[in-house]
């Protein structure tokens, strides 16, 4: 079967990423099939310097907490803090640990010293503050936003005053409770306070938008764009609370959407400030739909890249990237008879191959599904290839 597909393969480097595109993206978006392991944080990592210093991207953004990811913004721009509170603070899902994401956090503020603003590298998460046990309080992001408008539009604008909205989230463990995952009931996303603060959230956007003439006159528009990060972030927040306490059967398929509406919203908003490379795992970041099971359940949802693709366009690129082995994790060899199986057979040890030509060349419907003994891989789908651009192949990942 690799007959037929060896003149399809690349050197894995941007020049070759992009050249597999009909324009140059404003999001190109690098997927991975599994988290936390070095080798594929490396391969981001090359592939940003390449964009930064040949194709002129400036963002990285990384499937990390969107508010935790200033503090990371802050220091490779302007070397606020250090950079262990950086990588710390800044990250969620324990990515801070990784060594890989040291050494991106590192690159970017030595190359930013001393570059004039506009040349230098920016940083972003665009998860929400979200864990698999939970999603946290929307309060923080409220006193932001409100904090934002009350310095520069009149009191009388303003829906609620700041110590009003103060008192409404309560303590932090109220929205953070892991049971409320399972169990609707622990859940505070119904209750008066959190209606309320639904309103509140709501009307304190829409006056952001109002009011952009004005604050864009008067603030810098950076300070405004965080604004409006504040303000997305708490109405999704409190939109994901809300469906934590339903108790339709709806509810997980609205939990998992939701969190990909709000990368999604990132995702546009990132768009809109210039041209970014985005890693997160494929399933976020394919053209198509998502899926999973989960309590014997199945789920089916629009990924984020299939929202940001719909607006974008050929302005948005996705290359998912497929796995050998990962020995140490106990997947071996792919059957021959499998997309990676297909690609492992291949001399290469690391490769891009476009998707569009793989696919012309040979027959997905031949290709079997790949099963993993280990929960936390995912082979990619070979009849799902069309939500790609192309497929960026490692034979084999080493512990890191």
């Amino acid at each position: 079967m690799v007959i037929g597909v060896e003149h399809l393969v690349h050197a894995f480097e941007a020049t070759a990423a992009l050249g597999l595109l009909p324009v140059r993206p404003r999001l190109l978006a690098l997927g991975e099939p599994t988290h936390g392991e070095e080798a594929l944080l490396h391969l981001r990592n090359e592939l940003f310097r390449h964009l930064v210093e040949e194709e002129g991207y400036r963002t990285v953004a990384v499937e990390s907490d969107c508010l935790r990811g200033l503090l990371v913004d802050d220091y490779v721009t302007t070397g606020t803090g250090t950079l262990d509170r950086a990588m710390e603070h800044g990250f969620s899902h324990g990515w801070g640990a990784c060594a890989a994401n040291r050494d991106l956090v590192r690159w970017m503020r030595a190359h930013n010293d001393g570059r004039p603003a506009p040349e230098r590298v920016r940083f972003a998460g665009i998860d929400g503050p979200l864990e698999i046990t939970g999603a946290a309080s929307p309060g923080w992001a409220l006193a932001a936003l409100h904090g934002y408008l009350a310095a520069h539009v009149g009191a009388d604008l303003l829906p609620c005053t700041g110590e009003e909205l103060a008192s409404l989230p309560g303590p932090d463990e109220r929205w953070t409770e892991p049971a409320a995952m399972t169990d609707p009931a622990r859940s505070v996303g119904r209750s008066p306070e959190a209606v309320r603060l639904q309103v509140l959230a709501d009307d304190l956007v829409a006056l952001l938008d109002e009011q952009t003439p004005h604050l864009l006159a008067v603030t810098s528009r950076e300070d405004w764009e965080r604004a409006r990060l504040y303000g997305r972030t708490a109405t999704g927040l409190l939109r994901y609370h809300h469906w934590m306490a339903d108790t339709s059967p709806a509810r997980m398929t609205r939990l998992v959407g939701l969190r990909d509406r709000m990368m999604a919203r990132n995702l546009l908003a990132l768009a809109a400030r210039g041209p970014a490379l985005v890693h997160a795992h494929n399933s976020h970041l394919q053209r198509d739909g998502s899926s999973m099971r989960m309590g014997g359940r199945p789920l089916e949802w629009w990924s984020a890249g299939a929202l940001v693709s719909a607006r974008l366009g050929e302005q948005y690129a996705f290359l998912a990237t497929a796995l050998g082995t990962i020995r140490h994790r106990g997947v071996d060899a792919p059957p021959p008879d499998t997309l990676e199986g297909l690609l492992y057979a291949l001399p290469e040890d690391c490769c891009l191959v476009g998707t569009p030509r793989l696919t012309a060349a040979l027959d997905p419907a031949r290709l079997q599904p790949r099963s993993s003994p280990w929960f936390g891989y995912a082979p990619l789908d070979p009849s799902r290839l069309a939500g790609g651009d192309g497929i960026v192949f490692l034979k084999d990942v080493l512990p890191g």
